[in-house]
C-alpha cells in the first residue's frame, strides 16, 4: 500500500519553529511530527510514502534518508511549483500512487496527530465497497468547521455544511482518508480542494462513508493547538503505553523525558510536558503544559509553563517564561527575565523581560 501526506508551504502558523526547519520535521513529543505518522502507516504495511510539498524539499529528504533505512519505508517527494489545494497534489502524483494493484491510498493532512486507526480504517473501507473513507472526528463546537453529515448506522455520507448557524451535526473532516484509484480520475491536474469540490461529487454519487474517529485528534499547526495536543497524546500513551512515560516523587502527572536528557535534583516537572534529547534542566526548575526542545539548558529555579523552547536555547536562572512564550531556535534567555507570551526569533538574546504578548525580531 501507499501514502500520500500533504505537507504544502511554509508552516507560517508555527513560526519561530518553521523558520529552522520544515513544519514536518518540528519535534513533537520528542520525535518529527511526520514520523508519528510515518511509524503508524509503516505497522499496516504501508510501503511507499510519498510528500507533496512546495517548499524545501531537500531538506525533508536528507532528513527523512536516515528514518527510510530504519523503517524500511520508501519515502519520495512530489513538488509543487505552485500551491496546487488539497486535491491538486494527488492528480500530480498520480503516477506515483498507481501500481496497478487497485489496492486503496492513503492520504494524509502533515498536522493531524491521533491514534491513527489505520487497521480499523481498512477493514471498514473494503466493508462498504464505496470509492472512498473520509475519517470524521467529533468536536465541541461544530460551527467553526465544516461539518460532515452522514447516515449513523452506515457511515453513508449525504452532503457536507459549511459553519453552520444551526445544528446539523457535531463531526467534521478529520484530515485522514482511504481512497480508491478511481478517485484520481475525478481530480484534474490545477488547484483543487478535495473537501470542497472532489468529496461532495463522491457524496452525491453514493460513493463517500465516513468513520468516527477513536480516541483523541487534534491539528497541531497553531501553538496553542500544539500544547493541546501534547496534553492529549501524553493521556493517549498513559493509556496505552505507559512504561514510556517518565516515573519518580518529582514528576507530577504525565511527562516524556528523552533517555538522554539530564534532570538535577529537586526539580518538579508535569503535567504535560516533553523534554527532548540532550536537554539538561538544572535543579529547582519548574516545567508544566511545555515541550522543551532537543539540546536546551535550563538554568535554576527557572519557571515554564504553557510554552515551547526551540532547539538550542538556553533560559536563565530564576527566570519565568509563560503564556505561550515560543523560543525559535538557538535563544538565549538571561537570568530573572519573564516572558508573558513573547514569540522570539530564532539566535536572538533576551536581556529584558516581555511584559505583553509581543514577536521579538
Amino acid at each position: 500500500m501507499k501514502a500520500l501526506i500533504l505537507v504544502g508551504g511554509f508552516g507560517t502558523r508555527l513560526r519561530p519553529l518553521t523558520l529552522s526547519m520544515p513544519k514536518p520535521l518540528v519535534d513533537f513529543a520528542n520525535k518529527p511530527m511526520i514520523l508519528h505518522q510515518i511509524e503508524a502507516l509503516k505497522d499496516v504495511g504501508v510501503t511507499e510514502v510519498i510528500l507533496a510539498i512546495n517548499y524545501r524539499p531537500e531538506v525533508m529528504l536528507n532528513f527523512l534518508k536516515d528514518f527510510e533505512n530504519q523503517l524500511g519505508i520508501k519515502i519520495t517527494c512530489s513538488q509543487e511549483t505552485e500551491p496546487m489545494g488539497t486535491a491538486g497534489p494527488l492528480a500530480l502524483a498520480r503516477d506515483k500512487l498507481i501500481d496497478g494493484s487497485g489496492e486503496p491510498f492513503f492520504v494524509l493532512n502533515s498536522d493531524v496527530i491521533s491514534e491513527y486507526p489505520f487497521s480499523q480504517l481498512i477493514q471498514f473501507h473494503k466493508s462498504h465497497g464505496g470509492e472512498a473513507t473520509i475519517v470524521v472526528t467529533k468536536v465541541d463546537e461544530p460551527s467553526k468547521y465544516g461539518v460532515v453529515v452522514m447516515e449513523e448506522e452506515t457511515g453513508k455520507v449525504e452532503r457536507f455544511v459549511e459553519k453552520p448557524k444551526i445544528f446539523v451535526g457535531n463531526k467534521i473532516n478529520a484530515g485522514i482518508y482511504l481512497l480508491n484509484p478511481s478517485v484520481l480520475n475525478r481530480i484534474e491536474l490545477k488547484p483543487t480542494s478535495i473537501e470542497k469540490e472532489i468529496f461532495p461529487k463522491i457524496a452525491s454519487d453514493q460513493k463517500l462513508f465516513a468513520m468516527v474517529l477513536p480516541g483523541f485528534w487534534m491539528d497541531i499547526g497553531q501553538p496553542r493547538d500544539y500544547i493541546t495536543g501534547l496534553r492529549l497524546y501524553l493521556d493517549s500513551l498513559r493509556k496505552n503505553s505507559p512504561s514510556k512515560l517518565a516515573k519518580g516523587t518529582h514528576i507530577v502527572g504525565n511527562v516524556l523525558v528523552h533517555e538522554s536528557a539530564i534532570i538535577g535534583e529537586g526539580c518538579l516537572i508535569g503535567p504535560d510536558v516533553a523534554v527532548g534529547p540532550g536537554c539538561v534542566v538544572d535543579p529547582g526548575v519548574r516545567l508544566s503544559r511545555c515541550t522543551v526542545m532537543r539540546g536546551v539548558r535550563i538554568k535554576k529555579h527557572a519557571c515554564i509553563t504553557s510554552s515551547i523552547i526551540g532547539w538550542h536555547s538556553t533560559v536563565g536562572q530564576w527566570a519565568r517564561i509563560e503564556n505561550m512564550t515560543i523560543l525559535g531556535e538557538d535563544v538565549h534567555v538571561g537570568d530573572e527575565v519573564y516572558s508573558n507570551g513573547g514569540v522570539v526569533l530564532p539566535h536572538k538574546e533576551i536581556k529584558s523581560s516581555i511584559l505583553k504578548p509581543e514577536i521579538v525580531m
